[in-house]
């Protein structure tokens, strides 16, 4: 029986895939959560095989939550399931040990049988993302990332400076750089782009 404990916070789309699960009689739908913070302190507990989670949640996204899985419970396997066909995403995820990654417009047995070789052992991704994936390089550096995400949530490069514990200068560069690189007009545009490739 492969325990799976599925992350979604659209309820609708949560409770179908919940119900199609649960149709295969070697899946057990463990628990439920609508975001990664949530999925977080129950997982523990339950001890799934497999999490299912969605990418872009609020509170903590499916990324975030696979990159603490890794820390905490390594065993467990986090497969993503999501809309989003975004390299950046692709990249970021296997980075966090993701061993699948599956279009939620997908036919819904081609996500029951990603989650068995998955289980198995195997890394399931789709082909043509995978090949976006190579061919779609993110060129920030970790500390440019950090700084453009933190300015994309509006605030001002001296309290950025305080949560990085670095100079206002530094924070600067690391801006300029960002901005250069994603040839963007300022610091919006360049977290504009940045989260549209999937690299915030």
């Amino acid at each position: 029986m492969i325990k799976v404990y599925l992350v979604e916070d659209q309820g609708l789309v949560r409770g179908a895939v919940a119900a199609l699960l649960s149709l295969d009689v070697s899946i057990e739908v463990v628990g439920q959560a609508t975001n990664g913070q949530t999925a977080l302190q129950e997982i523990p507990e339950l001890t799934p095989d497999i999490v299912l989670t969605d990418i872009e949640m609020p509170t903590m996204t499916g990324i975030e939550l696979a990159e603490h899985l890794q820390d905490m419970l390594p065993a467990i396997k986090v497969v993503i399931m999501t809309t989003f066909s975004r390299a950046g995403y692709i990249r970021r995820s296997m980075a966090a040990g993701v061993k699948g990654f599956v279009l939620k417009e997908a036919p819904s047995d081609s996500l029951i049988a990603a989650l068995k070789k998955v289980m198995a052992g195997q890394k399931v991704i789709d082909p043509q993302l995978a090949i976006n994936a190579l061919e779609d390089n993110d060129p920030l550096s970790a500390k440019e990332r950090k700084a453009l995400q933190l300015a994309s949530e509006g605030l001002k490069t001296s309290d950025i400076a305080t949560k990085l514990y670095l100079s206002e200068g530094t924070v600067r560069n690391y801006l300029s750089e960002a901005i250069a690189k994603l040839n963007a007009s300022n610091r919006v545009d360049a977290a504009r782009i940045a989260k549209q490739k999937g690299w915030l």
